[in-house]
């Protein structure tokens, strides 16, 4: 789909980028206790869980979830003010 104009901006859809694109976003930090919080309630799995028991996996420590990482690139695509039309993702 082609680009359109929205708000004095070019409205974007995702078939209007790249492969290789770069764009500058924000930054958001995780410690460990947010991301034990997050496998808690949402990816109970050892690694995400428990430092120890992640030495011993490919991982060799504690690893965020792809579905915490997932949504933090969401809110950080979301909040780094790129025109996408309609929303990022859907429709």
């Amino acid at each position: 789909m082609a680009s359109t104009e929205e708000g004095g901006r070019q409205a974007l859809f995702l078939d209007d980028l790249s492969v290789g694109q770069k764009f500058i976003s924000g930054t958001h930090a995780l410690d460990a206790a947010q991301i034990i919080a997050f496998a808690r309630e949402f990816d109970p799995q050892g690694f995400h869980l428990d430092d120890a028991a992640a030495k011993e996996t490919l991982f060799e420590g504690l690893a965020a979830s792809g579905w915490h990482t997932a949504a933090l690139t969401m809110k950080l695509n979301v909040q780094s003010g790129l025109p996408f039309k309609g929303g990022i993702v859907g429709a």
